[in-house]
């Protein structure tokens, strides 16, 4: 891997979401430009994805629980799940069909251990749990079936415009 490589890997899984949020449609966009350059198979690509989900979750328990000062951790996670997954719908899709429907071995056992860790997230971040804690996972499954009862699965995401670069902005000053 070479230090051009990560910034490629950054925009190819930035595409990959963008694409996974356009479709909606829960299969893993392996024709985006650049992802068979990137990721070597699918596990790669859903590994990728799994982490961009437990970085969008965590970051949304934390927003919550310090912006808000809940007085009801588990009514604060619940809300954290649901923005979570109103932030990254399509990502959400891949990981649930792939979760109930993995290609092979190798996956089911990586999505059930991504699973399994963050329903233990869920469960210690509501205070019902602590993070060695065996029923964790168990907690955390509920917490999350609570929030899936009242979210609302987008039907279609408009693909987000892209931003102007610098050359496109340096093209129309010149135009003008």
């Amino acid at each position: 891997m070479t230090w051009k490589s990560l910034p490629n890997r950054g925009e190819t899984l930035r595409a990959v979401t963008a694409e996974a949020d356009r479709r909606l449609d829960g299969v893993l966009p392996t024709d985006v430009e650049g992802v068979s350059d990137t990721f070597p198979d699918d596990l790669a690509l859903l590994g990728a994805l799994q982490l961009r989900w437990h970085a969008r979750l965590s970051g949304r328990i934390e927003r919550e629980l310090l912006l808000h000062q809940p007085m009801d951790l588990e009514a604060a996670v619940v809300a954290a799940w649901r923005a979570a997954a109103a932030d990254l719908p399509g990502t959400r899709a891949i990981i649930d069909r792939h979760r109930d429907h993995p290609t092979d071995e190798a996956m089911a056992a990586a999505v059930a251990k991504a699973t399994a860790k963050e329903h233990a997230m869920l469960a210690v971040a509501a205070g019902l749990a602590g993070p060695q804690d065996a029923a964790a996972a168990r907690i955390g499954a509920r917490l999350e079936s609570d929030a899936r009862a009242t979210y609302v699965v987008p039907q279609r995401v408009r693909a987000p415009r892209r931003r102007a670069t610098f050359l496109d902005r340096l093209r129309s000053v010149l135009a003008a």
